[in-house]
């Protein structure tokens, strides 16, 4: 018989915006996802901007050796990414230029990501995500995609998401990735290796 272990996921939003339905989403996912699975949501919001002189003389600011722990007490990543102008946040980019100094704790780790937005989504976010993750070889899946367009129709005033289709797409992302770092997606080629 195989043994049941809890599964934790780390989530990294690239909004820093208080009510940011991107950060709703991760907690969604926490919510629906099955039992022995939970999401917790990382803080960026105290990184301070990446400078290799700062890296270089002092090491690694603790904002950034917090995050980085929380990254390598992780089973896996889920990123939700906004779009601002045609792709990732600077303040996502500037988190993963952190986690990526060597030795990464990114390094080769199981991912997703998820994103909502305007008319379009976050399709071109997501790819532009895809393009740095490879840096890492981090093991994203491609499948499901959750590009979520019209933001403005799936949450309320209180920045809650109601709709239940998103919902169960994000259910669906979380099952996916917990897949894929239990290995029984090993063979599938919606594991894309670096």
């Amino acid at each position: 018989m195989r043994e049941v272990r809890h599964l934790h996921i780390l989530g990294i939003s690239g909004s820093l915006r208080r009510g940011s339905f991107n950060t709703e989403l991760l907690r969604v996912a926490d919510r629906v996802s099955s039992e022995g699975v939970s999401v917790h949501v990382a803080d960026i919001s105290d990184l301070p901007l990446y400078n290799a002189d700062v890296e270089r003389a002092l090491g690694f600011p603790l904002p950034v050796e917090r995050f980085r722990d929380e990254i390598e007490a992780a089973d896996a990543l889920l990123f939700a990414t906004p779009e601002y102008n045609f792709s990732v946040t600077g303040a996502l980019k500037n988190a993963i230029d952190w986690a990526s100094r060597s030795p990464s704790p990114l390094d080769h780790m199981p991912a997703a990501m998820l994103g909502t937005g305007g008319r379009s989504g976050t399709a071109g976010a997501q790819n532009h995500l895809r393009d740095i993750l490879r840096h890492n070889d981090l093991r994203v899946i491609t499948s499901p995609e959750l590009v979520i367009p019209g933001a403005w129709s799936k949450f309320d005033d209180e920045g809650r998401l109601t709709d239940d289709v998103v919902a169960q797409r994000v259910r669906d992302l979380v099952t996916a990735l917990q897949q894929a770092v239990e290995g029984s997606n090993a063979d599938d080629r919606s594991v894309v290796a670096g």
